[in-house]
């Protein structure tokens, strides 16, 4: 997978815009806004719980891992970032693809993302 094709989160986005900021003393309006929503998504106000690159890394990897989203990497890049808690949420986004998944696949993604999270 090449720079261009890389999945990053709102954590790591975040940290590339604050640097950008920090060299060029100044960022374009798009980039201040998506700044601005990246502090938000990686915070603890979007979702309950603050984002953390490390996190996201190993959830799409182990999320990668399980048989559904082994094919669908960019699937799997989604749920690590969503963290979803809840079947509807996991179906939403594997709806975009129109993947039929089983309710045990739907409760193992759930596991993976609460192991990872350290919501129990």
């Amino acid at each position: 997978m090449t720079n261009e094709e890389r999945f990053v989160d709102f954590a790591t986005v975040r940290e590339m815009l604050l640097n950008a900021q920090e060299r060029r003393n100044n960022l374009t309006y798009e980039q201040k806004a998506a700044l601005q929503h990246a502090e938000w998504a990686a915070s603890d106000h979007r979702n309950g719980y603050k984002t953390f690159p490390e996190v996201f890394e190993s959830l799409r990897d182990a999320l990668t891992a399980t048989d559904k989203l082994a094919p669908h990497p960019q699937l799997a890049a989604k749920l690590a970032e969503l963290m979803p808690m809840y079947p509807d949420d996991v179906k939403a986004v594997l709806a975009s693809r129109r993947l039929g998944i089983e309710d045990s696949e739907i409760q193992e993604i759930l596991d993976i993302v609460r192991q990872h999270v350290g919501v129990e």
